[in-house]
């Protein structure tokens, strides 16, 4: 009887290539959708924030230093740190402060 049903498992072929890839292409997709695109398009808003910046500006960095944007050069602020000023670069931005932007 054993013998029976495991000569029948193997006569119905175990499936197609297709029913193999189906869960792989709906979990990539799902993976694209739920991490990639959410990941650009926080990645595009902070470049055209960071874009946005000009002198005068209040800003936040990302190791929490505040300051106000005082020069600019190619992809670095020149910072004034209350009476220090201080470069970083543009990408080390994490915030505009003082904006309505959200």
């Amino acid at each position: 009887m054993y013998a029976g049903v495991v000569f029948a498992q193997e006569a119905s072929g175990g499936g197609s290539a297709v029913a193999f890839l189906f869960p792989l292409v709906i979990m990539g997709g799902l993976f694209y959708v739920l991490l990639i695109l959410p990941q650009r398009r926080r990645h595009k808003k902070m470049a055209q924030m960071r874009s946005s910046i000009t002198v005068g500006d209040e800003i936040r960095t990302i190791g929490g230093i505040i300051g106000t944007v005082v020069a600019e050069s190619g992809d670095e602020f020149t910072v004034d740190i209350g009476g220090q000023h201080m470069r970083l670069v543009k990408t080390a931005v994490a915030e505009k402060l003082g904006s309505d932007e959200e």
